[in-house]
């Protein structure tokens, strides 16, 4: 079970955000995000920079919400070189853009607005993550915890016996121990905090960013074996 530390607070990365990473890199993350708004390209690049440098993973989450804004977020993703972009809809245009799909996640289901919520039901789900893989997209980002319409587990277990094989990403409000556990039974290959982490509610005993972080890694260290590979 992969964690992967978002460099946002409140949907948007943090304007220190070029700190925080090499602090979060010398914690021993491996994964390591942030979204396309709130620091200017530049701040982006250089974080990209770091997280190469160390030979961990970087992804980029797109929070666009018009089709024009999406393209120009996803030409920023590729420009900027990072490893995994997370978030979308329309695989044509990623495909295009990106000129393949096997580093592109998009959202399964019906996001809508900032913080994004997700509608759509399991079935709905399972189609369009079938859809996902059979246009060659390396898996799914899966906002679960947003969902409106379902219960999250319940959209996690329909994903995961959709994608054949295709990695299942768990982005938005995880926020606990339970949750990291829940998801790794339900099949679930990673998930996303960033909030969470920086306001202290993971841990809300504990001050520090760093404990926030050391507790997450712990709860990946215990969560069960998932009942599907990804």
């Amino acid at each position: 079970m992969d964690f992967i530390m978002m460099l946002t607070r409140n949907d948007r990365t943090v304007e220190d955000a070029d700190e925080v990473v090499e602090s979060v890199i010398d914690w021993g993350v491996a994964h390591i995000g942030f979204k396309d708004i709130g620091v200017p390209a530049a701040t982006m690049r250089s974080v990209v920079n770091k997280i190469r440098a160390v030979g961990a993973t970087s992804y980029l989450e797109v929070v666009s919400t018009t089709p024009d804004a999406v393209v120009t977020s996803l030409k920023a993703g590729r420009d900027l070189g990072v490893d995994r972009i997370l978030g979308g809809t329309n695989t044509g245009v990623a495909k295009e853009i990106l000129n393949g799909l096997g580093g592109y996640f998009p959202f399964p289901g019906l996001p809508i607005g900032h913080p994004t919520k997700l509608g759509g039901k399991p079935e709905l789900i399972a189609e369009h993550c079938r859809a996902a893989r059979a246009a060659g997209c390396g898996g799914v980002d899966l906002l679960a915890y947003r969902a409106t319409d379902a219960d999250p587990l319940d959209l996690v277990r329909a994903a995961r016996g959709a994608l054949n094989g295709g990695r299942l990403i768990i982005a938005g409000s995880v926020k606990s121990t339970e949750q990291i556990h829940a998801l790794a039974d339900a099949g679930a290959d990673a998930f996303t905090i960033g909030s969470a982490a920086f306001d202290g509610s993971f841990s809300p005993s504990k001050g520090a960013l760093r404990s926030q972080i050391r507790d997450i890694l712990a709860a990946c260290e215990t969560a069960p074996r998932m009942a599907f590979a990804g």
